[in-house]
């Protein structure tokens, strides 16, 4: 079981705590354990990024996190409330209302414009911004009636940063966010990630294969063989301007 962090801030209360938590698939006839006893915990405004090879247990556990699937053994708690506990209608309340969401992959629904996806989120959350406020956010002031087929790479995810923090959440999950991008591009949606981060205090957990990504973050979490290896917490944190790859 992996150790927790020594240098995390004892005086705060962790916005998540995770326990012990497993998580096993069954493959046909062979289980793969994606997760062998996770220890975690993180905290309000923190800005985390988890590095490591593919099939470590970084994006299971970013689901697990979102309530996108649940642990085999182990507990969750999302501030005092545990999410292990919770059934498909109470897990889907927490997704909507505290947990927004950004995947390599932008996920736009092609026939709509860049206002009316992020209106998708807005129009079911409880305290949403308005799309126009969302899309400025992100720098997409003048791109709101634009569909996504006229739109760059980058711009279509700075869409979907915007439809992710519209609803206002106090979780962002990103699952290699640059992936599909260039470095130049990658640079400007990382630079958005990063304000909503610092603007409006969300708690910001990246995953990335990308170790440069890691100089923006406080906290760096290292996963091998489906435990967190290594925990090292940033001196400073470097503006996305100021990396390359």
């Amino acid at each position: 079981m992996a150790l927790l962090e020594q240098t995390t801030p004892t005086t705060a209360n962790p916005i998540f705590q995770a326990r012990g938590l497993t998580k096993v698939y069954q493959m046909g006839e062979v289980q793969v354990q994606a997760l062998r006893g996770v220890d975690l915990d993180l905290y309000q405004g923190e800005f985390v990024v988890l590095l490591g090879p593919s099939g470590s247990g970084k994006s299971t556990l970013l689901n697990i996190l979102g309530g996108l699937d649940t642990p085999t053994s182990g507990t969750v708690r999302y501030a005092d409330h545990d999410l292990t506990l919770d059934d498909d209608a109470l897990m889907t309340q927490y997704r909507r209302s505290h947990v927004g969401f950004v995947f390599q992959f932008y996920n736009l629904i092609p026939s709509l414009t860049a206002r009316e996806n992020v209106a998708l989120v807005t129009e079911i959350a409880e305290n949403p911004m308005t799309p126009e406020e969302a899309l400025a956010r992100v720098g997409l002031a003048d791109r709101m009636d634009h569909f996504p087929t006229q739109m760059s790479g980058g711009e279509q995810q700075r869409v979907a940063i915007a439809r992710a923090v519209a609803k206002r959440p106090q979780v962002l999950l990103c699952d290699e966010p640059t992936g599909a991008l260039d470095a130049q591009t990658g640079v400007l949606v990382l630079d958005v990630i990063a304000r909503v981060n610092q603007e409006l205090g969300t708690t910001t957990v990246v995953i990335t294969h990308n170790a440069v990504i890691a100089a923006m973050a406080d906290r760096v979490l290292h996963f091998g063989d489906g435990l967190v290896v290594r925990s090292a917490r940033n001196a400073h944190r470097v503006a996305a301007s100021e990396l390359s790859w």
